[in-house]
């Protein structure tokens, strides 16, 4: 490999908001804001949804809207290809 051209790889963590679960690990990203982990402060990212809170890995299905979703749609489309 070529010395140089590698981003670095430290150590983040990334915070689910739904479940407020935070993973420590290791990732070529970064961030400015930081968040104490056992009294060391590191970068942490923030994100919508993650194994600690998506309904496949949880259990937990939420309830969808379909009949308001398909009446939607029809509404939308019904005088197209006509």
């Amino acid at each position: 490999m070529k010395a140089e051209i590698h981003p670095t790889y430290a150590p983040i963590v990334f915070r689910d908001l739904a479940s407020g679960e935070m993973f420590l690990t290791r990732s070529t990203a970064t961030s400015e804001k930081t968040v104490a982990v056992d009294g060391i402060d590191y970068p942490v990212i923030d994100v919508e949804i993650s194994s600690a809170s998506h309904p496949f890995y949880t259990g937990k299905q939420r309830i969808m809207d379909s009949a308001g979703r398909v009446e939607k749609f029809n509404k939308r489309y019904e005088g197209f290809g006509q």
